[in-house]
């Protein structure tokens, strides 16, 4: 027969789908085995509506057959007459998969993997030829079709006992960069079928090797011979397609463990389905340690996406945000709109609505970790803690809603961990801040002065020690109507207006005394004041502007040139007696009382965790002043 050209518009699709459209070559049994289990689906779809089609489910199977440089891929599905061939492997991008379902649309359960015709063209990938031999059921005619890619096809009369479809690809020559061969091996075959069709609907089985001992093989010596044993490849069945009452919990664990190669249990699983505008399921999991790379480029973040069993998307990032980067699981949907190469999505509203609810289900399960099982749910925290307060302030805190009611922070006066609620919810009365103080110690920030002058009046203090914690202020801004308030450098607003101005005329009188700490100080504090919010502390460092001290360590430990230091205020307590010394100093000794000006100062960075420019002078003038 002579052999028919493809179109033109067909030719230049085939060669941009060879050099293209796959970025894996392995991707092409994925594409035939989903055709097979089309063409199935439609033989069982037709049994339905038709009683003369008589045919058993059971023995609805594909068959893998291995053999020197070919890959043949059987189904027993409708097969294909020649009119369907000509129609459909003779135009590239004419879909009967496509055809069927919309002349099926208004039928429920519908369920076709192939929603485009060209996925058949990627065996041209590692094929130098390929050869379809199909019979239609219903038909007493097989035909052949043929073509190695490049000047088109024949179709041909042939023989074949059953209805169904063989494709058969005789695979190219290795090169030094591609090794084709590797996809006649089974170890190889096993891996690709695992990955990407495990949960295909039917059988896929191929002759594998295996071993047994002989038959006449002594005891003490025994013998063994390999033998070929037909065997099926996939699982089928995959878990989150079953009710969640038929489902244990070893079960889920034994999957979560597979599937995501993690040896710890993990803490939360969230087997959901929806159906609507979009239907999809999905099986969720909350890990319970951080995986060894998560802080890393490498780490992956995503969920895997699947199409009627088939895997689409290793990693698709779109269905779970950032903050939430943790979630490992999987997710089904046949009502996305996917490329021509089905291994990218278009960005379309049904993506966006499965995301959507994908995050807003997380977020309620953490919720109700958070209120029915506090140890479990801290233990997630200490793993993932960061991660939700970076969800907090990233994007000038465009996720806050979803992630500030999950934070924690070690109360000073509870003396455990505690939410941004709890802390509302047990505010004393009249209280219109929350208060925090940021640094690397727990204990130490709960002896700063400001810290002990809050306790004493009933107000709480949360103690940030992670870096990122002071930005989350400044991303939520408010909580719940209440502001926030940096309790180290900030006004704590617990004065009367009569303390104020008390302060203000004992600065006044002081004004002298203020100067000269001042020029004893020089550039190394912007301002010296008084303060009335010392408690028993001598003096406090205040930063001038709206950067802190912990900020100004951030910074440079990110870039080690940071050149903007935080601007110094030193506050002193005019009721403290080493204040009052120093005063007296002043006058009777002026050298001594600017030693006692550096000394409060140092006293005073080294309250506020920063490093002294002199450790040696510092200890020096201690001993000094000890004579």
């Amino acid at each position: 027969m002579a052999k028919k050209q493809f179109k033109a518009e067909s030719r230049r699709l085939l060669d941009l789908m060879i050099n293209s459209i796959y970025t894996h070559q392995e991707i092409f049994l994925r594409e035939i085995i989903s055709n097979a289990s089309d063409a199935m689906d439609k033989l069982a779809y037709t049994a339905l509506t038709d009683d003369k089609v008589g045919i058993n489910r059971e023995d609805l199977v594909i068959t893998i057959t291995r053999g020197k440089g070919k890959l043949t891929v059987s189904d027993m599905g409708i097969g294909m007459n020649k009119a369907e061939m000509e129609e459909n492997l003779g135009t590239i991008a004419k879909s009967g998969s496509l055809g069927f379902k919309q002349a099926m649309e208004k039928t429920e359960d519908i369920d076709i993997i192939g929603q485009f015709g060209v996925g058949f063209y990627a065996a041209f990938m590692v094929a130098s030829q390929v050869t379809v031999i199909s019979k239609k059921y219903g038909e007493d005619t097989a035909w052949k079709w043929e073509s190695d890619g490049a000047d088109g096809y024949t179709i041909t009369e042939c023989e074949r006992e059953l209805p169904g479809t063989d494709v058969i690809m005789t695979l190219k020559a290795d090169t030094d960069e591609d090794r084709f061969s590797r996809f006649t091996e089974e170890y190889e075959i096993r891996q690709l079928v695992k990955k990407y069709s495990d949960y295909i609907r039917y059988p896929i089985r191929m002759e594998v090797s295996k071993s047994r001992k002989k038959a006449d093989s002594p005891e003490d010596k025994p013998e063994y011979e390999s033998y070929q044993e037909l065997e099926t490849l996939n699982s089928m069945v995959p878990l989150w397609q079953r009710a969640k009452k038929d489902v244990t919990q070893e079960e889920y664990e034994s999957f979560y463990r597979e599937k995501f190669f993690d040896f710890h249990k993990p803490l939360r699983v969230i087997h959901s389905s929806a159906e609507g505008t979009v239907s999809y399921k999905s099986l969720l999991y909350i890990p319970g340690k951080a995986p060894y790379d998560f802080n890393t480029k490498d780490y992956k973040r995503g969920l895997q996406l699947y199409s009627a069993g088939v895997m689409i998307m290793e990693c698709c990032e779109d269905l779970i945000p950032e903050h939430f980067r943790f979630v490992r699981g999987v997710v089904d949907s046949q009502d996305l709109s996917l490329n021509i190469s089905r291994e990218m999505l278009q960005h379309n509203r049904q993506l966006t609505v499965i995301a959507r609810n994908i995050e807003k289900k997380v977020k309620s399960e953490l919720t109700a970790m958070l209120e029915n099982d506090r140890e479990k749910y801290e233990e997630f925290y200490t793993a993932f803690s960061r991660q939700l307060k970076y969800g907090a302030v990233a994007d000038y805190g465009a996720h806050k809603e979803a992630t500030q009611d999950l934070l924690l922070f070690w109360s000073a006066k509870e003396g455990k961990l505690i939410t941004l609620s709890e802390y509302v919810a047990a505010m004393a009365e009249g209280q219109e801040k929350i208060y925090y103080v940021p640094g690397e110690n727990k204990d130490r920030l709960a002896k700063l002065p400001q810290v002990k002058l809050l306790l004493d009046k009933g107000y709480d203090v949360l103690l940030f020690t992670d870096e990122v914690d002071e930005f989350v202020p400044q991303s939520l801004m408010t909580y719940r109507e209440k502001s926030f308030c940096n309790a180290s450098t900030e006004d704590l607003g617990l004065q009367s207006e009569e303390e104020k101005k008390a302060m203000e005329d004992k600065a006044k009188e002081l004004e002298g005394f203020l100067t000269f700490v001042k020029q004893t100080l020089g550039e190394s504090v912007t301002e010296v004041k008084l303060s009335g919010a010392l408690g028993n502390a001598p003096a406090s460092l205040a930063s001038a502007t709206g950067m802190s001290f912990e900020m100004e360590k951030y910074m440079r430990r990110m870039n080690p040139e940071f050149d903007m230091p935080v601007q110094r205020i030193l506050e002193l307590n005019p009721e403290h007696d080493a204040v009052k010394a120093m005063q007296s100093a002043m006058v009777s000794d002026t050298q001594k009382a600017k030693d006692y000006a550096t000394l409060l100062y140092c006293q005073a960075m080294l309250i506020a965790e920063l490093p002294l420019e002199d450790p040696t002078a510092y200890t020096e003038l201690v001993c000094k002043l000890m004579k």
